[in-house]
């Protein structure tokens, strides 16, 4: 049951890693290119979102590679461990950094007052999910690390 559980889950990180990547590489290029043709008044903005999304698709990358790393721990019984909360916390980082990104994101669309109702609130949506993934993963860091020292104190014990 936990393995094929991991198995489920590693195939839901390749798939979102996979698609994610496919729309850095094929969509927003093409996606900017159209908007800065369409739209030629707000083309000055076009390589600074541009970078802006690239810079978060970076963490985003850094945090699925934790996930797909403690998966295999969990595979190898070793999900209590010193290097799973470590690897929590690198999410937690990622996801702080992809709120942080997008939050400058966001300023600086409204500053330019080129806010499109349906851009800012995408923005929003992700920066929400961004700070739900970073209280999930300090939880969870938490618990492990209170898990980990009921574990030692256990070991003492005995």
């Amino acid at each position: 049951m936990k393995f094929t559980a991991t198995l489920y889950l590693k195939a839901a990180v390749s798939f979102i890693g996979l698609s994610v990547l496919a729309l850095c590489i094929l969509w927003l290029p093409w996606q900017a290119g159209e908007l800065a043709l369409t739209y030629p008044e707000f083309s000055y903005l076009q390589y600074p979102l541009l970078i802006g999304l690239y810079m978060t698709a970076l963490p985003f990358f850094f945090a699925l590679y934790q996930a797909w790393k403690l998966l295999i721990s969990i595979d190898r019984n070793q999900a209590f461990s010193e290097l799973a909360v470590k690897r929590l916390v690198l999410i937690k980082y990622c996801a702080v950094t992809i709120f942080v990104i997008y939050l400058a994101g966001e300023i600086l669309i409204i500053s330019q007052n080129v806010g499109h109702p349906g851009i800012v609130l995408m923005g929003l949506i992700i920066m929400f999910s961004s700070i739900v993934i970073s209280i999930f993963a300090a939880l969870l860091q938490n618990l492990l690390k209170n898990a980990l020292e009921l574990k030692e104190e256990n070991e003492l014990t005995v």
